[in-house]
């Protein structure tokens, strides 16, 4: 009644037979072919760092786009299935300095900036070839050959113009904030890559009290309490709860707002990076 199953799979060999099923009639190019002038629906592919082969996490969230453009392509709408690379960054430049044995910024100006630029692109065409088959492997359907880079002339082309134009409408301006500035590589550094550099480690921190002078008012002060101190060079603003009530406690000649609420009994609204909240 039922076919023998394999006590064993061989599931790299189940993969290639799902993909050939797929490819042989040439399903995905008869897709595109049926929603051809149909309504248009844009994917804009949030690039991938063609730096190193493909880990779960990044197949994790390429099935996930691959999910969202099969969903609307059953709606019979047109998609251009552009896939992205991105090919620039700090991370790029550390596994070709990696590669070359260097130890500092200098070294980079003594090999030459063309060709260790040069040697960045080599990296990225090559990660970006191991990742597209990565993803073909996969089954997500993408038109491979129109990928974009973002170390394209078309890409930065854009990018300035883009830039341009937010200049002359007056939405850009020159201000100063609080960030992870690495001295050896001459940069701020982003979430991403302090993620990269293993910094979130589990740690223990007590808790700290301040007491913040309000503007305008001398001698009164917020009571605020955090606990994540090293925040407060970059703090903004400071939160207070709606539904709270808060009272005014004189001491020393001083006068502090706080909430009369133990913290146990207060559920915290939506917390916003950069800010503190007022001491409960």
């Amino acid at each position: 009644m039922y076919r023998p199953v394999p006590s064993v799979v061989d599931f790299p060999a189940l993969e290639h037979e799902v993909r050939l099923l797929w490819e042989e009639p040439r399903a995905f190019d008869k897709l595109r072919e049926k929603n051809r002038g149909g309504p248009r629906w844009s994917f804009i592919d949030g690039p991938i760092t063609a730096n190193n082969p493909m880990g779960v996490h990044h197949a994790w969230g390429r099935t996930y786009k691959d999910i969202f453009q099969r969903y609307h392509a059953m709606l019979g709408q047109e998609q251009r299935y552009q896939n992205g690379f991105d090919c620039q960054g700090l991370w790029v430049e550390v596994e070709v300095e990696k590669e070359l044995g260097f130890d500092s910024k200098r070294e980079i100006e003594a090999y030459g900036l063309a060709d260790f630029a040069r040697r960045c692109r080599e990296r990225v065409e090559k990660y970006a070839e191991i990742i597209t088959r990565q993803s073909i492997r996969l089954g997500q359907w993408m038109d491979w050959p129109n990928s974009y880079y973002t170390d394209s002339d078309n890409n930065i082309v854009h990018i300035w113009h883009f830039l341009k134009s937010c200049h002359e409408r007056g939405w850009l301006y020159r201000g100063a904030r609080s960030m992870p500035w690495c001295i050896r590589c001459g940069t701020g550094l982003s979430q991403h890559e302090l993620v990269g550099t293993d910094s979130y480690r589990e740690l223990t921190h007590t808790s700290l009290y301040l007491a913040l002078p309000i503007e305008g008012r001398p001698g009164e002060h917020f009571m605020v309490w955090t606990t994540t101190p090293w925040t407060l060079s970059a703090n903004v603003a400071l939160a207070v709860h709606p539904d709270l009530d808060y009272v005014k406690v004189k001491q020393n000649g001083r006068t502090y707002i706080l909430s009369p609420r133990t913290s146990t009994s207060w559920r915290a609204p939506t917390r916003r990076s950069g800010h503190s909240r007022a001491a409960s």
